[in-house]
């Protein structure tokens, strides 16, 4: 389980004084956290499952791809490589993701398999891209691609 996994490193990174992995784990561990107490007042008693913790640290990485952009334009290096840093802790938690050539073939055997023909069912697409690649796949790269697969037919 990848809350295992997470509890796991942020042991080893204490064991071994790495001072910066475990400030990301514990980040990492804290949005969990958060999202279970969120599902507590949705009735729920369940922690959140490894598919929604991979969709999180997604998240996390995709606003720490923002922030380096923003830190760049402004100048501030260190701040920037402090971002970069924990974007590398929290990809080791997250499958490999798909290249180009991968992405395209999921891309069109999705569409093939819904029978997409316009752009109009680019939901559909995607839904079934979510659903099968979602921790291995960046989505919005993915809509994108989609788009311009469907606007050529």
């Amino acid at each position: 389980m990848l809350r295992d996994d997470l509890k796991s490193a942020m042991k080893d990174a204490m064991r071994n004084k790495r001072p910066a992995e475990l400030s990301t784990i514990r980040l990492i561990l804290a949005a969990i956290k958060d999202r279970d107490i969120a599902n507590r007042s949705d009735g729920s008693r369940d922690g959140v499952s490894d598919d929604e913790i991979q969709e999180l640290l997604q998240k996390m990485v995709k606003q720490r791809n923002e922030s380096i952009k923003m830190y760049e334009q402004g100048g501030r290096l260190e701040l920037a490589e402090a971002e970069q840093a924990e974007i590398a802790v929290i990809q080791t938690f997250l499958p490999e993701q798909m290249d180009e050539a991968a992405m395209g073939a999921a891309i069109d055997k999705a569409i093939a398999d819904t029978g997409a023909a316009s752009i109009k069912d680019m939901g559909k697409v995607m839904g079934v891209l979510k659903s099968g690649n979602a921790a291995a796949m960046d989505m919005q790269a993915a809509a994108g691609l989609v788009k311009q697969r469907l606007a050529a037919k």
